[in-house]
Protein backbone atom coordinates (compact mmCIF):
# COMPACT_ATOMS: atom_id res chain seq x y z
CA UNK A 1 0.00 0.00 0.00
CA UNK A 2 1.00 3.23 -0.88
CA UNK A 3 1.82 6.53 1.07
CA UNK A 4 -0.10 9.85 0.02
CA UNK A 5 3.67 10.88 -0.48
CA UNK A 6 4.54 8.30 -2.56
CA UNK A 7 0.97 8.38 -4.76
CA UNK A 8 2.04 12.15 -5.43
CA UNK A 9 5.84 11.49 -6.23
CA UNK A 10 4.44 8.84 -9.04
CA UNK A 11 1.46 10.94 -10.36
CA UNK A 12 4.48 13.83 -10.64
CA UNK A 13 7.00 11.69 -12.62
CA UNK A 14 4.18 10.90 -14.90
CA UNK A 15 3.12 14.27 -15.82
CA UNK A 16 6.67 15.15 -16.62
CA UNK A 17 7.69 12.42 -18.76
CA UNK A 18 4.06 13.16 -20.64
CA UNK A 19 5.74 16.76 -21.17
CA UNK A 20 9.39 15.20 -21.90
CA UNK A 21 7.67 13.34 -25.13
CA UNK A 22 5.06 15.87 -26.31
CA UNK A 23 5.89 16.80 -29.88
CA UNK A 24 7.18 20.00 -31.48
CA UNK A 25 7.87 21.37 -27.38
CA UNK A 26 11.32 23.02 -26.75
CA UNK A 27 14.24 21.00 -25.39
CA UNK A 28 14.53 21.40 -21.25
CA UNK A 29 15.98 24.04 -20.10
CA UNK A 30 19.71 22.84 -18.49
CA UNK A 31 19.28 21.49 -15.00
CA UNK A 32 22.08 21.14 -12.42
CA UNK A 33 22.96 17.46 -12.78
CA UNK A 34 26.13 18.14 -15.44
CA UNK A 35 28.58 17.68 -12.72
CA UNK A 36 27.58 14.70 -11.08
CA UNK A 37 28.25 13.69 -14.45
CA UNK A 38 31.75 15.23 -14.84
CA UNK A 39 32.89 13.50 -11.45
CA UNK A 40 31.80 10.01 -13.07
CA UNK A 41 33.64 10.13 -16.05
CA UNK A 42 36.69 10.85 -14.18
CA UNK A 43 36.30 8.42 -11.81
CA UNK A 44 36.05 5.76 -14.35
CA UNK A 45 38.99 7.08 -16.14
CA UNK A 46 41.16 6.65 -12.79
CA UNK A 47 39.85 3.18 -12.60
CA UNK A 48 40.59 2.35 -16.04
CA UNK A 49 44.62 3.59 -15.51
CA UNK A 50 44.13 1.78 -12.19
CA UNK A 51 43.42 -1.81 -13.78
CA UNK A 52 45.92 -1.02 -16.63
CA UNK A 53 48.80 -0.27 -14.46
CA UNK A 54 47.97 -3.93 -12.19
CA UNK A 55 47.97 -5.51 -15.46
CA UNK A 56 51.18 -4.18 -16.57
CA UNK A 57 52.73 -4.99 -13.10
CA UNK A 58 50.96 -8.62 -13.32
CA UNK A 59 52.82 -9.02 -16.54
CA UNK A 60 56.26 -8.17 -15.43
CA UNK A 61 55.81 -10.50 -12.27
CA UNK A 62 54.97 -13.33 -14.58
CA UNK A 63 57.60 -12.94 -17.08
CA UNK A 64 60.92 -15.58 -16.21
CA UNK A 65 63.72 -13.79 -14.50
CA UNK A 66 66.88 -13.35 -16.63
CA UNK A 67 70.11 -14.94 -15.22
CA UNK A 68 73.06 -12.54 -15.40
CA UNK A 69 75.88 -13.31 -17.32
CA UNK A 70 79.05 -15.32 -16.27
CA UNK A 71 81.92 -13.17 -16.15
CA UNK A 72 85.49 -14.77 -16.79
CA UNK A 73 87.81 -15.32 -13.87
CA UNK A 74 90.03 -13.06 -13.52
CA UNK A 75 93.97 -13.86 -13.14
CA UNK A 76 95.56 -13.62 -9.98
CA UNK A 77 98.65 -11.19 -9.84
CA UNK A 78 101.81 -12.96 -8.77
CA UNK A 79 105.88 -12.01 -9.79
CA UNK A 80 107.44 -15.21 -11.66
CA UNK A 81 110.70 -16.59 -11.63
CA UNK A 82 112.85 -19.32 -13.52
CA UNK A 83 114.24 -22.56 -12.51
CA UNK A 84 117.99 -21.99 -13.16
CA UNK A 85 120.79 -24.52 -13.30
CA UNK A 86 124.90 -24.06 -13.82
CA UNK A 87 127.77 -23.88 -11.05
CA UNK A 88 126.72 -22.95 -7.33
CA UNK A 89 128.74 -21.69 -4.56
CA UNK A 90 128.61 -24.24 -1.13
CA UNK A 91 128.02 -20.96 1.04
CA UNK A 92 127.47 -21.13 5.02
CA UNK A 93 126.11 -17.97 6.17
CA UNK A 94 126.37 -17.35 9.83
CA UNK A 95 126.55 -14.60 12.62
CA UNK A 96 129.94 -12.99 13.73
CA UNK A 97 131.53 -10.18 16.01
CA UNK A 98 134.39 -8.24 14.98
CA UNK A 99 137.63 -8.58 17.44
CA UNK A 100 140.63 -6.43 17.33
CA UNK A 101 143.90 -8.10 15.97
CA UNK A 102 145.37 -6.95 19.01
CA UNK A 103 144.39 -4.98 22.18
CA UNK A 104 146.23 -3.31 24.50
CA UNK A 105 145.49 -1.67 27.71
CA UNK A 106 148.25 1.52 28.40
CA UNK A 107 149.42 1.96 31.73
CA UNK A 108 152.68 3.48 33.46
CA UNK A 109 155.66 1.35 34.61
CA UNK A 110 156.63 4.61 36.76
CA UNK A 111 155.71 6.72 39.28
CA UNK A 112 155.43 10.23 38.81
CA UNK A 113 153.45 13.63 37.31
CA UNK A 114 152.63 13.40 34.07
CA UNK A 115 153.83 16.57 31.90
CA UNK A 116 152.30 15.90 28.60
CA UNK A 117 150.02 13.96 26.28
CA UNK A 118 151.14 13.70 23.13
CA UNK A 119 148.01 11.60 21.44
CA UNK A 120 144.52 12.40 20.38
CA UNK A 121 141.29 10.24 21.59
CA UNK A 122 140.46 8.58 18.31
CA UNK A 123 144.42 9.12 16.72
CA UNK A 124 145.52 6.48 14.31
CA UNK A 125 148.85 6.24 15.41
CA UNK A 126 152.13 3.53 15.08
CA UNK A 127 153.94 1.65 17.27
CA UNK A 128 157.01 3.78 18.94
CA UNK A 129 155.24 6.79 19.05
CA UNK A 130 155.07 9.06 21.88
CA UNK A 131 151.78 8.70 23.83
CA UNK A 132 152.57 10.12 27.36
CA UNK A 133 155.52 11.88 28.88
CA UNK A 134 156.09 11.23 32.96
CA UNK A 135 158.59 13.31 34.94
CA UNK A 136 161.61 11.87 33.75
CA UNK A 137 163.75 14.01 36.20
CA UNK A 138 164.06 11.74 39.41
CA UNK A 139 165.25 9.17 36.92
CA UNK A 140 167.70 10.60 35.38
CA UNK A 141 169.35 11.89 38.67
CA UNK A 142 169.40 8.08 39.15
CA UNK A 143 170.88 7.39 35.63
CA UNK A 144 173.67 9.75 36.49
CA UNK A 145 174.51 8.17 40.02
CA UNK A 146 174.75 4.94 38.48
CA UNK A 147 177.15 5.72 35.85
CA UNK A 148 179.63 8.09 38.47
CA UNK A 149 179.77 4.85 40.94
CA UNK A 150 180.85 2.76 37.49
CA UNK A 151 183.46 5.89 37.00
CA UNK A 152 184.96 5.79 40.32
CA UNK A 153 184.98 1.90 40.84
CA UNK A 154 186.75 1.61 36.85
CA UNK A 155 189.08 4.03 38.32
CA UNK A 156 190.07 1.99 41.45
CA UNK A 157 190.07 -1.54 38.69
CA UNK A 158 193.03 0.09 36.80
CA UNK A 159 194.78 0.84 40.17
CA UNK A 160 194.36 -2.43 41.12
CA UNK A 161 195.25 -4.14 37.75
CA UNK A 162 198.39 -1.76 37.70
CA UNK A 163 199.85 -3.25 41.34
CA UNK A 164 199.02 -6.62 40.33
CA UNK A 165 201.16 -6.30 37.15
CA UNK A 166 204.45 -5.17 39.04
CA UNK A 167 203.72 -7.61 41.81
CA UNK A 168 204.28 -10.28 39.21
CA UNK A 169 206.96 -8.44 38.04
CA UNK A 170 208.72 -8.46 41.00
CA UNK A 171 209.31 -12.37 40.89
CA UNK A 172 210.83 -13.64 43.99
CA UNK A 173 210.81 -10.77 45.57
CA UNK A 174 207.22 -10.11 46.38
CA UNK A 175 205.48 -12.37 48.66
CA UNK A 176 202.59 -15.07 47.23
CA UNK A 177 200.32 -13.76 49.68
CA UNK A 178 200.69 -9.95 48.34
CA UNK A 179 199.98 -11.38 44.90
CA UNK A 180 197.18 -13.67 45.62
CA UNK A 181 195.93 -10.61 47.20
CA UNK A 182 196.31 -8.15 44.53
CA UNK A 183 194.47 -11.03 42.08
CA UNK A 184 191.49 -11.27 44.61
CA UNK A 185 190.99 -7.19 44.86
CA UNK A 186 190.98 -6.95 40.90
CA UNK A 187 188.72 -9.91 40.48
CA UNK A 188 186.25 -7.87 43.42
CA UNK A 189 186.53 -4.09 41.56
CA UNK A 190 185.49 -6.07 38.09
CA UNK A 191 183.03 -7.09 39.87
CA UNK A 192 181.85 -3.83 41.06
CA UNK A 193 182.09 -2.08 37.84
CA UNK A 194 180.24 -5.05 36.17
CA UNK A 195 177.32 -4.52 38.50
CA UNK A 196 177.74 -0.82 37.88
CA UNK A 197 176.59 -1.33 35.05
CA UNK A 198 173.75 -3.23 35.96
CA UNK A 199 172.85 -0.54 38.06
CA UNK A 200 173.17 1.57 34.90
CA UNK A 201 171.12 -0.11 32.88
CA UNK A 202 168.38 -0.08 35.16
CA UNK A 203 168.54 3.38 35.59
CA UNK A 204 168.12 4.25 31.73
CA UNK A 205 165.09 1.96 31.49
CA UNK A 206 162.99 3.29 34.33
CA UNK A 207 164.33 7.02 32.48
CA UNK A 208 162.78 5.30 29.00
CA UNK A 209 159.94 4.11 31.43
CA UNK A 210 158.90 7.77 32.02
CA UNK A 211 158.19 8.03 28.26
CA UNK A 212 155.17 5.93 27.32
CA UNK A 213 154.94 4.88 23.90
CA UNK A 214 152.93 2.60 21.83
CA UNK A 215 153.80 -0.72 21.27
CA UNK A 216 151.64 -1.88 18.36
CA UNK A 217 149.81 0.37 15.53
CA UNK A 218 146.20 0.87 16.27
CA UNK A 219 143.72 3.33 16.80
CA UNK A 220 143.24 5.16 20.48
CA UNK A 221 140.35 5.14 22.61
CA UNK A 222 138.90 7.72 25.15
CA UNK A 223 142.04 9.06 27.52
CA UNK A 224 141.62 8.19 30.92
CA UNK A 225 144.08 10.79 32.55
CA UNK A 226 144.72 14.01 32.17
CA UNK A 227 147.55 16.33 32.39
CA UNK A 228 149.02 16.78 35.88
CA UNK A 229 147.91 13.86 37.46
CA UNK A 230 150.24 11.49 39.47
CA UNK A 231 150.17 8.35 38.30
CA UNK A 232 151.39 5.06 39.35
CA UNK A 233 152.92 1.47 38.52
CA UNK A 234 150.89 0.01 41.06
CA UNK A 235 147.44 1.51 39.93
CA UNK A 236 144.81 -0.58 37.52
CA UNK A 237 143.77 2.37 35.87
CA UNK A 238 145.01 1.83 32.03
CA UNK A 239 145.66 5.91 30.14
CA UNK A 240 144.36 4.42 27.36
CA UNK A 241 142.81 1.78 25.39
CA UNK A 242 144.60 1.22 22.07
CA UNK A 243 143.16 -1.62 19.42
CA UNK A 244 144.66 -2.70 16.40
CA UNK A 245 142.46 -2.93 13.60
CA UNK A 246 144.72 -3.82 10.46
CA UNK A 247 144.50 -6.28 10.22
CA UNK A 248 141.42 -7.56 12.13
CA UNK A 249 139.09 -10.35 13.00
CA UNK A 250 135.69 -11.82 12.78
CA UNK A 251 134.74 -14.48 15.32
CA UNK A 252 131.52 -16.48 13.85
CA UNK A 253 130.15 -19.59 14.50
CA UNK A 254 128.95 -22.97 11.99
CA UNK A 255 127.01 -25.91 12.34
CA UNK A 256 128.88 -28.62 14.12
CA UNK A 257 127.78 -31.09 11.31
CA UNK A 258 129.58 -28.42 8.33
CA UNK A 259 133.18 -28.92 9.98
CA UNK A 260 134.12 -32.31 7.88
CA UNK A 261 133.42 -29.69 4.79
CA UNK A 262 135.03 -27.03 6.27
CA UNK A 263 138.26 -29.04 7.23
CA UNK A 264 138.34 -30.42 3.68
CA UNK A 265 138.43 -26.87 2.21
CA UNK A 266 140.96 -25.81 4.46
CA UNK A 267 143.62 -28.89 3.63
CA UNK A 268 142.79 -27.39 -0.85
CA UNK A 269 143.51 -23.73 0.13
CA UNK A 270 142.21 -20.26 1.12
CA UNK A 271 138.57 -20.48 2.75
CA UNK A 272 136.97 -17.15 1.90
CA UNK A 273 134.49 -15.68 4.02
CA UNK A 274 132.30 -12.35 3.45
CA UNK A 275 131.48 -10.07 5.96
CA UNK A 276 128.17 -8.10 5.36
CA UNK A 277 125.96 -6.00 7.29
CA UNK A 278 123.71 -7.47 10.05
CA UNK A 279 120.91 -6.86 7.70
CA UNK A 280 122.70 -8.70 4.69
CA UNK A 281 122.33 -5.72 2.09
CA UNK A 282 125.81 -4.28 2.35
CA UNK A 283 129.03 -6.00 1.65
CA UNK A 284 132.05 -4.75 4.25
CA UNK A 285 135.09 -6.86 3.18
CA UNK A 286 136.75 -9.77 1.59
CA UNK A 287 138.66 -11.97 4.22
CA UNK A 288 139.65 -16.12 4.52
CA UNK A 289 138.91 -18.32 7.73
CA UNK A 290 142.54 -17.99 9.99
CA UNK A 291 141.55 -20.55 11.79
CA UNK A 292 138.48 -22.83 13.84
CA UNK A 293 138.18 -23.44 17.39
CA UNK A 294 139.45 -26.83 19.30
CA UNK A 295 136.50 -28.04 20.45
CA UNK A 296 132.77 -27.59 19.97
CA UNK A 297 130.35 -26.25 22.09
CA UNK A 298 128.02 -28.68 23.01
CA UNK A 299 125.44 -26.79 24.50
CA UNK A 300 124.61 -25.17 21.05
CA UNK A 301 126.07 -27.82 18.37
CA UNK A 302 128.12 -25.12 16.92
CA UNK A 303 131.88 -24.18 16.59
CA UNK A 304 133.58 -20.71 16.52
CA UNK A 305 135.68 -19.83 14.01
CA UNK A 306 137.69 -17.15 13.12
CA UNK A 307 138.30 -15.02 9.86
CA UNK A 308 140.95 -12.50 8.95
CA UNK A 309 140.39 -9.40 7.22
CA UNK A 310 143.22 -6.65 5.90
CA UNK A 311 140.67 -4.11 6.67
CA UNK A 312 142.50 -0.62 4.83
CA UNK A 313 139.33 1.10 4.65
CA UNK A 314 137.95 0.05 8.54
CA UNK A 315 134.87 -0.80 7.59
CA UNK A 316 135.19 -3.29 9.96
CA UNK A 317 135.06 -1.89 13.85
CA UNK A 318 135.74 -4.04 17.33
CA UNK A 319 132.11 -4.95 18.45
CA UNK A 320 130.49 -4.64 14.99
CA UNK A 321 128.05 -7.12 14.95
CA UNK A 322 128.21 -8.63 11.31
CA UNK A 323 126.59 -11.51 8.69
CA UNK A 324 128.83 -14.12 7.31
CA UNK A 325 129.52 -15.52 4.09
CA UNK A 326 131.72 -18.46 3.98
CA UNK A 327 132.19 -20.65 0.63
CA UNK A 328 133.23 -23.99 1.12
CA UNK A 329 132.67 -25.66 -2.43
CA UNK A 330 131.40 -25.10 -5.62
CA UNK A 331 128.71 -27.64 -7.32
CA UNK A 332 129.44 -27.56 -11.23
CA UNK A 333 125.89 -28.34 -12.35
CA UNK A 334 122.82 -27.40 -9.51
CA UNK A 335 119.20 -26.45 -10.03
CA UNK A 336 118.48 -23.42 -8.07
CA UNK A 337 115.61 -21.73 -7.57
CA UNK A 338 114.71 -17.83 -5.77
CA UNK A 339 114.89 -17.85 -2.14
CA UNK A 340 110.85 -16.40 -1.80
CA UNK A 341 109.68 -19.49 -4.08
CA UNK A 342 110.50 -22.18 -1.75
CA UNK A 343 107.09 -22.44 0.84
CA UNK A 344 106.63 -24.28 3.56
CA UNK A 345 103.01 -26.48 3.76
CA UNK A 346 102.11 -29.17 5.82
CA UNK A 347 103.95 -31.44 4.02
CA UNK A 348 106.93 -30.01 3.79
CA UNK A 349 108.71 -27.62 1.39
CA UNK A 350 106.96 -26.89 -1.93
CA UNK A 351 106.93 -24.62 -4.84
CA UNK A 352 104.12 -23.12 -7.00
CA UNK A 353 104.88 -24.15 -10.92
CA UNK A 354 103.38 -22.04 -13.60
CA UNK A 355 102.81 -23.99 -16.66
CA UNK A 356 102.17 -22.79 -19.74
CA UNK A 357 98.15 -21.71 -20.11
CA UNK A 358 98.93 -19.68 -16.62
CA UNK A 359 97.77 -22.42 -14.36
CA UNK A 360 99.91 -23.17 -10.40
CA UNK A 361 100.70 -26.48 -9.71
CA UNK A 362 102.14 -27.36 -6.31
CA UNK A 363 105.31 -29.18 -6.43
CA UNK A 364 107.08 -31.02 -3.71
CA UNK A 365 110.71 -30.53 -3.22
CA UNK A 366 113.28 -30.76 -1.12
CA UNK A 367 115.60 -27.82 -0.44
CA UNK A 368 119.65 -27.10 0.30
CA UNK A 369 121.83 -24.53 1.02
CA UNK A 370 121.30 -20.77 -0.03
CA UNK A 371 123.41 -18.32 -1.65
CA UNK A 372 123.18 -14.66 -3.67
CA UNK A 373 119.10 -14.91 -3.42
CA UNK A 374 118.92 -18.18 -4.89
CA UNK A 375 118.36 -21.74 -3.32
CA UNK A 376 119.53 -24.71 -4.60
CA UNK A 377 117.09 -27.91 -4.72
CA UNK A 378 118.19 -31.03 -3.87
CA UNK A 379 114.88 -33.08 -5.23
CA UNK A 380 111.68 -32.24 -6.35
CA UNK A 381 109.75 -32.34 -9.71
CA UNK A 382 111.26 -28.82 -10.83
CA UNK A 383 113.04 -28.76 -13.55
CA UNK A 384 115.19 -26.27 -15.16
CA UNK A 385 113.37 -23.57 -17.70
CA UNK A 386 110.08 -23.92 -15.98
CA UNK A 387 108.35 -20.69 -14.13
CA UNK A 388 107.76 -20.53 -10.27
CA UNK A 389 105.55 -17.85 -8.57
CA UNK A 390 108.42 -16.16 -6.03
CA UNK A 391 105.28 -13.38 -4.55
CA UNK A 392 101.73 -13.56 -4.06
CA UNK A 393 101.44 -17.05 -3.03
CA UNK A 394 99.08 -16.32 -0.34
CA UNK A 395 96.29 -16.46 -3.32
CA UNK A 396 97.22 -19.31 -4.80
CA UNK A 397 95.91 -22.56 -4.77
CA UNK A 398 96.65 -26.02 -6.80
CA UNK A 399 95.50 -24.95 -10.59
CA UNK A 400 94.41 -21.49 -9.89
CA UNK A 401 95.04 -18.88 -13.11
CA UNK A 402 97.80 -16.52 -12.41
CA UNK A 403 99.85 -13.68 -14.64
CA UNK A 404 102.79 -11.40 -13.96
CA UNK A 405 101.52 -7.74 -14.49
CA UNK A 406 105.28 -6.87 -14.62
CA UNK A 407 106.16 -9.73 -17.33
CA UNK A 408 103.19 -8.27 -19.25
CA UNK A 409 104.67 -4.88 -19.49
CA UNK A 410 108.11 -5.84 -20.01
CA UNK A 411 107.13 -7.68 -22.84
CA UNK A 412 105.18 -5.01 -24.23
CA UNK A 413 107.56 -2.02 -23.92
CA UNK A 414 110.24 -4.79 -25.65
CA UNK A 415 107.19 -4.80 -29.10
CA UNK A 416 108.08 -2.08 -31.60
CA UNK A 417 106.09 1.00 -31.71
CA UNK A 418 103.26 1.37 -34.11
CA UNK A 419 103.93 3.68 -36.68
CA UNK A 420 101.25 6.66 -34.72
CA UNK A 421 103.31 5.39 -31.52
CA UNK A 422 106.76 6.22 -33.51
CA UNK A 423 105.55 9.61 -34.67
CA UNK A 424 104.68 11.05 -31.04
CA UNK A 425 107.96 9.75 -29.41
CA UNK A 426 109.34 11.31 -32.58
Amino acid sequence: MLSADDHHRGVSRTHEHADRDAPGDAPPAPTLHKPRRSRGLVLVLLLAAAGGGGAYAYTRLRQPETKPKAVAALPIPVTLGTVDQGPFALVSNGLGTVQAYNTVQVRTRVDGEIQQVAFREGQTIHKGDVLVQVDPRPYQATLDQARSKKEQDTANLNNAKADLVRYTGLGAYASRQQTETQTALVAQLTAQVASDQAAIDNAATQLGYATIRSPIDGVTGFRQVDIGNIVNASGQSAIVTITQVEPIFVVFTAPEDQLPAITAALRKGDVPVEAWSSDGITKLADGKLALFNNQVDTATGTIRLKAVYENRNHALWPGLSVSTKMRVGIVATATTVPDDAVQHGPSGLFAFVVDESGRAHQRALKAGRSDAGRTQLLSGDVKPGERVIVTGQYKVQDGSLVADPHAAHTAQAGEPESGLQAEVSR
